[in-house]
């Protein structure tokens, strides 16, 4: 054999026991959701299960089954995925929301959505157990790459539902066009199917979107697709239309320094409390409102109640993807999270009263916190190729990176040093 030859085998089988030295056998289970109301997403689809198994043979998937979620066990089984109740022999477990306190097993680790991070009280329990079953709980949205930006959410999805929700409480005020809630249309394509019959047919509506990341980013790409002209705030602002129009605003053009000094971003999100809010113009001008910041408590609400009394604020609907409660809100009429099955309430300002949407008083509050639930199959999609890309290679141990430790919450039956914080919230002090 020629020489070079016998030295690209002994590279090629260096790389292969490298290769087998760093996979060890590893089992991962996709769980079922416990959480009401239910919630159809799963974290992979059975393509992108069996994908992985070929690439990676030490690596086996095993599902819970399960009656709601938005693929069947059988989708499962015919790619190759164990389907079985029993996960306890697996070292992995990953769903999409809070497992429940009696469902954890002892000593595994966990990937979820644990809403905990922001000391929700309704979790404590949760994290309370976590540290007493020696759990290690990696939170989806702790993950983050070197620069700390968040690498897998469904952010996009939230935007998208929350934006075609919002327009279909207009719809439903209005009666000028027709939109259906976005989960009877089963299927992103299949609502941008409907939205080329509306081009021509909707309203002068002026809408807002606050922010600029994934969520606001989402809703923006509904707005196009169903040709709503985009313009700058000032030109929002300053000028009439006789087409339905959005303007996107971010923290410069909604708040301000107390003290006068000139607006800089990276002071604002660190001292949030020292700004006002400027958003009022946009309250006399605003029929839809769809917000998608990411929000401070500190920082400074968009309008107050009392704002929402005046006879010149014109904000018809608000689509609170954001969806913080009030009175800890950037809006004071988000006073509960509405459902899927109820999406809509309507809110008196004059009273401060909960009512039935679509009165000519009310301002109509879309304030869904599941969103992407709607469109469960194309967000389990989308997240399951975000996993696949940016964490997958350091799971299994092909990457030597920090990402994972940076985004465990708890390990060995304590929190570690990057949420120490959490733990007065823990032991029941805070």
């Amino acid at each position: 054999m020629h020489l070079k030859n016998i030295n690209v085998c002994k590279i090629l089988k260096k790389l292969l026991n490298s290769y087998r030295m760093k996979i060890t056998f590893l089992k991962i289970a996709l769980l079922k959701e416990w959480k009401v109301p239910a919630d159809a997403r799963v974290p992979l689809t059975p393509e992108q299960c069996a994908a992985i198994q070929q690439k990676y043979p030490l690596v086996k998937f095993v599902v819970q089954p399960s009656q709601i979620r938005c693929i069947a066990d059988a989708d499962y089984l015919a790619a190759g995925i164990e389907v079985r109740e029993d996960v306890s022999d697996c070292d992995i477990l990953m769903g999409i929301k809070e497992v429940p306190v009696d469902k954890l097993i002892p000593n595994k680790t966990y990937f979820f959505f644990s809403h905990t991070i922001k000391k929700q009280a309704h979790n404590r329990k949760l994290l309370q157990a976590v540290l007493e079953k020696n759990v290690r709980l990696v939170d989806y949205e702790t993950l983050t790459n070197a620069d700390g930006l968040r690498v897998i959410a469904f952010g996009r999805w939230a935007g998208i539902v929350g934006a075609h929700n919002g327009l279909m409480a207009v719809a439903n005020r209005l009666k000028t066009f027709e939109l259906g809630q976005m989960h009877t249309y089963k299927t992103y394509s299949n609502a941008q199917a409907h939205y080329k019959t509306l081009q021509q047919k909707l309203p002068p509506l002026r809408i807002v979107i606050t922010g600029s990341g994934r969520v606001s980013s989402g809703a923006a790409e509904v707005l196009d697709l169903l040709k709503i002209r985009a313009v700058s705030p000032s030109v929002f602002l300053n000028n009439k239309f006789d087409e339905a129009v959005y303007t996107q605003v971010n923290a410069p053009q909604y708040a301000k320094h107390k003290g006068g000094k000139p607006f800089l971003l990276e002071d604002f999100y660190e001292n949030p409390q020292d700004y006002v809010s400027t958003f009022a113009p946009f309250c006399k001008c605003c029929d839809l409102l769809i917000n998608g910041i990411f929000w401070d408590k500190r920082a400074p609400a968009f309008f107050s109640k009392e704002e929402m009394k005046s006879a010149d604020f014109s904000i018809k609907t608000i689509a609170d993807i954001t969806c913080d409660i009030a009175p800890a809100s950037s809006i004071p009429s988000t006073l509960f999270a509405s459902t899927i099955s109820e999406p809509v309430f309507g809110y008196n300002p004059q009273n401060e009263t909960v009512t039935r949407p679509y009165q000519p008083e009310v301002v109509n509050m879309m304030t869904i916190d599941n969103l992407p639930s709607e469109l469960p199959i194309d967000a389990s999609s989308a997240f399951g190729e975000q996993f696949i890309k940016a964490v997958l290679d350091e799971l299994i141990g092909l990457k030597k990176e920090d990402m994972l430790n940076r985004a465990t919450i708890a390990q060995g039956g304590k929190l570690t040093p990057n949420f120490a914080y959490l733990q007065d919230y823990a032991d029941g002090k805070e």
